[in-house]
């Protein structure tokens, strides 16, 4: 599918790798829907791009607020051709800690943000694109979805985290099966540790060294760019479906 002219929601748009995107997908001339409940942000990022950039404020697990999110974008430009799923959050917490066991409400939120918000936008983003008038390859849809290596090398107080990221590497090859019926591809990207605002904010010069020399090669962490850069390549490359894909410098995490 051409970056070009094309539709692409993008939650989680408003910053970290989800803001990388954007800008990636309307400089190559296709035009990006942020779904994000920051939505000042957002718009602060729509004003500085420009043209092509539509922001709505959307919890993405809640069925009414991504309907009304997809009402507007397809009010605005008439179609959806990609989506990405960028939105997620994660909360460190023990099975076990000196404060007792771990709280399920924290469990049962990082699950519900991660992998039914994904699961949300997945379901009624399907439901528009299958109405596309498909191109010559008889394509009307990709969907590009963001797990993460802690889905493979989850660490200790990664329980909740690692489980909702494994879920969505599970949940690529069934969902792409079915929607390859419709003219749909489905990806995943595992990433590793990539240099986000969020990340940044919550470490120290000196953890950000060592984060650094944890990657094999090359040895610092992914840009958010290079992710943007990945989610076009799945847009462009037709024949990639089904697949997850690890974004990672060779990293493999260690337990602690």
């Amino acid at each position: 599918m051409n970056v070009k002219d094309s539709v692409a929601i993008i939650t989680g748009g408003a910053s970290g790798l989800g803001e990388a995107c954007v800008r990636t997908l309307t400089a190559k001339g296709g035009k990006a829907v942020i779904f994000d409940l920051q939505e000042e942000l957002g718009s602060k990022l729509a004003k500085e791009i420009g043209n092509n950039v539509l922001v709505a404020q959307v919890d993405v697990t809640n069925a009414e607020s991504v309907a009304a999110g997809i009402s507007k974008a397809l009010g605005e430009y008439g179609k959806i051709d990609i989506v990405v799923n960028c939105a997620g959050t994660g909360a460190p917490t023990k099975v076990l800690s000196k404060k007792g066991p771990h709280p399920l409400e924290v469990f049962t939120k990082i699950i519900t943000i991660n992998l039914v918000g994904t699961f949300n936008v997945i379901r009624l983003a399907v439901e528009q694109m299958a109405k596309n008038t498909p191109g010559a390859s008889g394509e009307r849809g990709v969907i590009v979805n963001t797990s993460s290596v802690a889905a493979f090398d989850g660490q200790i107080g990664q329980a909740a985290y690692s489980a909702s990221k494994a879920a969505i590497c599970g949940m690529t090859l069934p969902i792409a099966r079915e929607c390859a019926d419709y003219g749909i591809r489905v990806m995943t990207i595992a990433p590793g540790i990539f240099d986000t605002p969020l990340l940044g904010s919550n470490i120290t010069a000196e953890v950000r060294v060592a984060l650094n020399k944890m990657v094999p090669f090359p040895a610092r962490m992914g840009q958010p760019a290079e992710f943007a850069s990945m989610v076009r390549e799945i847009v462009e490359n037709s024949y990639l479906n089904g697949e997850v894909i690890r974004l990672d410098g060779a990293i493999r995490i260690a337990a602690r």
